[in-house]
């Protein structure tokens, strides 16, 4: 297995272990935001969203190597971005672990679940359409995989971005039909791009391979 192929790999890998950590996450840690207690699955959700953080600044990471070959700019703007997003998360859980303390009747729940949402809505939502963005256009210039895969995330980042924004304006719920909807594309962008990086890896093109060379005669 070639490197390119062992960081792909790699990559995908991580892409999938963010769709098994946030859903499940996302589900357990409702009933306690809800006011319903369940403080125990509560805490196992926040184990899930903390590996989904770290699980974030993996898939950036670990695409450095061959990203960069295609833009340095958007290859480590990604990387940035994948930290901001992985923040975001871990400011979340921050409120979540507030609540399991304190329980959810303490006065000040109300405040912990708004700031635990403010988190949600910036890291899953903004952050997560500026990432399609910057990846797909990476993706999608390289030819590293098929057109089909980066234009839903080019499609769909534009998309989220605009939902969420109406959310801060309070034109709707980010949980509600509109949010739910306009966040469809990203969750296909980055589950496919996860199946296609285990499956195939990464097409290097002529161009991309020789924006590689100079990195490897260094080595």
């Amino acid at each position: 297995m070639s490197p390119d192929r062992r960081l792909a790999l790699w990559a995908g890998i991580f892409y999938l272990l963010t769709f098994v950590t946030s859903i499940p996450a996302l589900a357990l840690k409702t009933p306690l935001l809800e006011g319903r207690g369940e403080t125990d699955l509560a805490a196992w959700g926040l184990v899930l969203e903390i590996t989904l953080a770290f699980s974030c600044i993996a898939t950036a990471i670990v695409l450095l190597p061959i990203t960069r070959r295609v833009s340095e700019v958007l290859a480590f703007g990604f990387v940035a971005s994948r930290i901001l997003e992985a923040s975001a998360i871990v400011a979340g859980v921050l409120p979540v672990m507030g609540l399991i303390a304190l329980g959810s009747d303490d006065p000040a729940a109300p405040a912990l679940v708004e700031l635990h949402d403010a988190a949600f809505l910036l890291g899953p939502a903004f952050m997560a359409s500026i990432n399609a963005l910057l990846l797909g256009t990476i993706m999608l210039r390289g030819r590293l995989v098929p057109r089909v895969i980066p234009i839903i995330g080019l499609v769909g980042g534009p998309l989220l971005l605009l939902s969420s924004y109406g959310v801060v304006l309070g034109l709707w719920e980010q949980t509600g039909p509109v949010g739910a909807i306009a966040a469809l594309p990203i969750a296909l962008w980055e589950f496919s791009l996860g199946v296609w990086l285990i499956a195939r890896g990464v097409r290097i093109t002529p161009a991309v391979a020789r924006a590689s060379a100079p990195q490897e005669a260094l080595t």
